[in-house]
């Protein structure tokens, strides 16, 4: 709350001094505080400005960087992607390697005529570094609060496949986005047994212990499925809910 008072004119900068030394280290550090929350501010009022609404569905597909293109899961992923882009889906990962190069490389082969997108949302990492040669339209971002920020508003729903830390963050905040209602009619698919384990883990430490710490609707906020074909099923569904929308 202060820090809110802070950024209000009648608190701000029209009270104080129009200078002040450098070598008063709390003075400045305060400068650079407020001025730091005034550009928070800024971009706060920005991000309620609402995207336009786009031709194309879009989803984002979160997974592990890790998988190697022979394996299993990458293929999976290849396929799930090509289905959406054959269904009329952009498709859009996080622009590296493993399953984010999976998603993309199936969104640009089954769309030979260039009729959707294949986007990469890409954070600067010093070890990793290239975006997949399969990203048709890349966005950099320097942190990671800005480019979660961004899936969020390119989005019209989100699969979140296996992957280790960061595939966990993502899956969370957009979790946690959904019983908070900053977003609506999102749909949040998680496939495969690890995520059934972290609604199940979630059930036991969050809503099966006095007092509870997670309302018990709120588990029922990710769609988890054991396969890419249920997966297919559910954004099937929005995909028509959404056209209906537009229509």
């Amino acid at each position: 709350m202060i820090a809110t008072d802070k950024l209000n004119p009648q608190y701000g900068a029209a009270k104080k001094s129009d200078s002040v030394s450098i070598s008063d280290p709390e003075a400045t550090f305060q400068v650079i505080e407020e001025a730091v929350l005034g550009l928070w501010h800024v971009v706060n009022n920005l991000t309620t400005i609402q995207p336009p609404k786009r031709n194309r569905y879009r989803v984002t597909i979160f997974g592990s960087a890790r998988m190697q293109p022979e394996s299993t899961l990458y293929q999976g992923v290849r396929r799930l992607a090509s289905e959406l882009t054959v269904m009329g889906c952009d498709i859009v990962t996080g622009g590296g390697p493993g399953l984010m190069q999976a998603a993309n490389e199936g969104s640009v082969i089954a769309d030979p005529a260039d009729l959707t997108q294949s986007i990469g949302i890409r954070v600067n990492l010093d070890f990793e570094q290239e975006v997949n040669p399969f990203v048709e339209q890349v966005y950099e971002h320097r942190t990671f609060f800005s480019r979660l920020h961004h899936f969020v508003l390119l989005s019209d729903a989100f699969i979140v496949v296996p992957g280790g830390i960061g595939t966990a963050l993502e899956a969370l905040m957009i979790w946690q986005l959904l019983q908070v209602r900053k977003l609506h009619d999102t749909p949040l698919i998680m496939i495969g047994k690890m995520w059934f384990d972290l609604v199940a883990w979630a059930q036991e430490y969050m809503v099966n212990v006095e007092p509870r710490m997670a309302h018990p609707a709120d588990l029922m906020i990710p769609h988890c499925v054991n396969d890419f074909e249920e997966a297919i099923v559910l954004l099937q569904e929005s995909y028509e809910v959404w056209q209906r929308r537009r229509e």
